[in-house]
């Protein structure tokens, strides 16, 4: 399976729980909620809006890096979608923009929020992680074909 034929997967895979436009409606809901500091809003839309990237993932999308030699696991930052490896490496995609100037749970990280990516932003994101585990995963395919 090549890097191309997986994200159009993983785009249909997710545009069959939601379309682009719901997706991004739920991100922009969550991202309202922070910046007007809705706690309850926050609560009421933070578990679903992650945990449906999360299942899409673990779940549908299971067959289809199974077939790419990528394994799936449990994300290790809380905006993390899944901790994807092969060989050795692992990329974490993230539904939300991260600045390295911050530090995590810093007062001025707590200000605003999570700046939430929208549909196409987490899909670009998603493919700037999957490539590397690719050109990994090919290079090795091609050493035990020769």
């Amino acid at each position: 399976m090549t890097l191309n034929e997986t994200i159009a997967r993983l785009r249909a895979a997710h545009l069959m729980v939601r379309d682009a436009r719901e997706w991004d409606a739920l991100s922009a809901a969550l991202s309202d909620a922070y910046n007007s500091r809705d706690d309850d809003l926050i609560e009421q839309l933070h578990q679903p809006f992650i945990q449906s990237w999360r299942t899409v993932t673990h779940y549908v999308l299971r067959d289809t890096f199974d077939t790419a030699g990528i394994s799936v696991s449990d994300p290790s930052h809380p905006w993390g979608i899944a901790t994807l490896t092969a060989k050795g490496i692992s990329r974490e995609p993230l539904l939300c923009h991260v600045d390295l100037a911050v530090e995590k749970g810093s007062a001025a990280d707590a200000v605003d929020g999570p700046k939430l990516l929208t549909f196409a932003e987490a899909m670009t994101h998603y493919a700037d992680c999957l490539a590397p585990l690719f050109d990994y995963v090919s290079e090795d395919q091609a050493l035990n074909v020769r």
